[in-house]
């Protein structure tokens, strides 16, 4: 396989003269560079005008391998041809490099340009690309590789470091400016020179060392965002983008170029780009197949507009506990998020998953602006945030099948799009319920996300290690003891009622052995639930507005569904056992349809006994009853058909697809609810 390397663009803050001046001192050899061992001139040919000098040598390189390799290669130096063109009226260096040792097993080829900067004629650009490709080498062609792509990262740093030695080398010695050259001309028998465009000055070495080492970006020597000819620079990628080592410089850059011959549309800024290379180890294949999925995600959904033209719904303002909250120690934006006191089961049935969608992609969009402009006010690169979520009042409650459903869609929607953008999690007051919920969601998450989780139980984040490790004192929330007040606790959610009349939601299923299943809560009152089976059509409810969330609207449960002339018994029959629920409690079940026909699900106040199915009383009796009190409750409710196809009439299957929720939600209630969920129709 083929190694490219492209180096961003390397900007000395010098006249390219006297670049040149230091150039030419690292010849026959440096001791900046113990593998360049020698070099000899080849050959030089300079115009008759002098603007144009071609010079070629012969490069000796001591490769740092093992010594069985060198013995098994035959060789101890690699050679190396160099040809270098300086054109002195263009003020640029080409160089041409090429190996001669090995050249039928091995190619190496190398091209470096010295340019004048296009904004300031007195400073001067460097640019690097070279590609290695090892067709056999003696049965360790990946070694050679390895040992070649190791050796070659670390002379790119040394030559960056060679040129600045010797620039202050020239310094020591007077030397601070070299003139430009200028074409001779003749004038009867004296050589007479042309003045240059504009006089050379000099330049303090120390001067341009501090306006590159400067880390305020409102310094004037700083060197701004962006580059010639929108290249990437290296003082750019030091302040905007972090330390990168030169392999992981070149694939950024690489990667860049390839989306702006290639993308059509919106080309994502240079801190996006590079973590997606972080989140794949810097492999400039999977990367870029990873970026190509996301970029075509963020077409089809609109998300580069989403802050613009999303405007967040009036209830998850009101409901949903989170937001952003200054920064963390290390300058990253912090978010928290309550959710152990968040009413998950409201919010997902009242905004269904895509409004908790948007709300979360809106979040991550929000974090990459904030990323950007905490880079800008502390004068370093910040790439992602830290996320603070507080698990005090999570419990079994919250592990709600279609809420944990909800969750998985969110996390893998944020792993394939937004990678490396999360830079510590921090879960505080972790209940004992935490270990099912991670056993669920972590399966999900990138194992270096994973890496970047601190779990507290109890008050252990306020000991040593705890919060004040990350996050200043004073910014502390004050519900986790700081004084520091957040505005975004969530109001108490409201349930949807359930009145004194029967509520009845009716389920057509057109084949036998389909399943259905439920999970509701019981918030205030008791309540008898009942499952009914007609071969007869009720009268239908009106159209359910949020079906497509899974929520059945209050509408469609308040219609009577029964007619008060049928009698049960004859006209519809009982399929399940009534069951009594309690205030407070939780229920889960399921029940596997054996007939075809109409499913009838209700929920009825409970103020006395409940009837005994074998006394077959009349529905007139049963709403009559009802009627008289004065008594209200209230539940939440959510139910699912399962297909036959889907099911395969296994009970095993069932169980495993649900039971471990009725198992934790029968831990925190007292009555036997499991006794629905296997209960086949007679």
């Amino acid at each position: 396989m083929v190694q490219e390397y492209q180096s961003p663009v390397r900007v000395y803050k010098h006249p390219f003269e006297l670049i040149m001046a230091a150039y030419v001192r690292r010849f026959p050899k440096s001791h900046l560079i113990p593998v360049f061992v020698d070099s000899e001139i080849i050959s030089e040919n300079q115009s008759k005008d002098g603007a144009t000098l071609v010079t070629e040598r012969r490069c000796v390189i001591d490769i740092e391998a093992p010594r069985l390799l060198k013995r098994i290669a035959g060789v101890d130096f690699l050679y190396f041809l160099q040809k270098n063109t300086l054109n002195r009226r263009d003020r640029t260096l080409q160089i041409e490099v090429h190996n001669e040792t090995f050249s039928n097993r091995v190619v190496v080829s190398e091209c470096c340009n010295y340019t004048v900067h296009p904004e300031n004629e007195d400073w001067t650009c460097f640019e690097q690309t070279a590609s290695l490709d090892i067709k056999s080498f003696f049965g360790f062609e990946s070694t050679a590789e390895k040992i070649a792509m190791k050796q070659y990262a670390s002379s790119i740093k040394k030559g960056k470091e060679m040129i600045e030695y010797y620039l202050r080398e020239l310094e020591k010695e007077g030397v601070t400016y070299v003139p430009r050259w200028t074409p001779p001309v003749v004038c009867g028998a004296a050589r007479l020179r042309l003045l240059p465009r504009s006089t050379a000055r000099a330049i303090p070495v120390s001067g341009v060392k501090a306006g590159l080492d400067s880390k305020d970006p409102s310094c004037p020597a700083e060197l701004a965002a962006g580059s010639p000819d929108d290249k990437l620079d290296a003082d750019y990628i030091r302040r905007y983008l972090g330390d990168l080592t030169p392999l992981q410089e070149s694939c950024l850059i690489r990667l860049r170029q390839w989306l702006q011959e290639t993308h059509k549309g919106k080309i994502p800024k240079d801190q996006h780009v590079l973590r997606f290379l972080r989140a794949r180890d810097f492999n400039l294949d999977k990367a870029r197949e990873f970026l190509c999925q996301s970029l075509t995600w963020r077409k089809q959904h609109q998300v580069d507009f989403l802050l613009d033209t999303w405007e967040r719904p009036q209830l998850l303002q009101d409901y949903y506990a989170g937001g952003w909250h200054h920064h963390d120690r290390d300058g990253r934006p912090l978010y928290i998020l309550r959710l152990g006191q968040m009413d998950t089961k409201g919010l997902v049935r009242a905004s269904g998953e895509e409004g908790l969608l948007r709300q979360v992609l809106s979040i991550n969009e929000e974090g990459l602006r904030r990323c950007e402009e905490n880079t800008r006010v502390f004068g370093r690169p910040i790439s992602c945030w830290t996320c603070l979520v507080d698990l005090e009042g999570l419990n079994m409650r919250h592990l709600w099948r279609p809420g944990v459903k909800a969750l998985l869609r969110i996390i893998e929607v944020v792993e394939a799009n937004y990678p490396e953008t999360l830079g510590r999690l921090l879960i505080l007051r972790a209940p004992r319920v935490f270990p099912v919920l991670w056993t669920l969601v972590s399966p999900l998450i990138d194992e270096n996300t994973r890496k970047k989780f601190l779990v507290y139980a109890g008050n252990d984040y306020q000991g040593p290690g705890g919060l004040v490790d990350y996050i200043d004192k004073e910014i502390l929330p004050d519900f986790l003891g700081g004084d520091c007040m957040v505005g975004f606790s969530p109001q108490q959610a409201e349930h949807f009622d359930v009145y004194n009349n029967p509520r009845q939601l009716y389920i057509h299923i057109n084949e036998a052995s389909s399943v259905i299943t439920w999970d509701f809560d019981v918030s205030k009152g008791d309540v008898i639930f009942n499952i009914y089976h007609s071969k007869r059509a009720p009268q239908p409810p009106k159209k359910d507005t949020l079906g497509a969330h899974g929520i059945t609207s209050p509408g469609a449960v308040n219609a009577q569904t029964i007619d008060r002339n049928w009698v049960l018994g004859q006209d519809y029959s009982m399929v399940e056992k009534a069951l009594t629920c309690r205030e407070g409690e939780s229920v889960q079940g399921s029940h596997v349809t054996r007939w075809p026909g109409f499913y009838i699900l209700q929920w009825r106040f409970h103020s006395s006994p409940a009837c005994s199915a074998s006394s077959l009383p009349r529905v007139d009796d049963v709403l009559a009853s009802l009627q008289v009190s004065s008594h209200k409750c209230k539940i939440m409710f959510y139910t699912e058909v399962l297909a036959s196809h889907d099911f395969r009439g296994s009970m095993t299957s069932l169980e495993s697809s649900h039971s471990g929720f009725s198992q934790l939600s029968a831990a925190t209630t007292s009555s036997s609810q499991s006794q629905a969920s296997s209960t086949v129709s007679r």
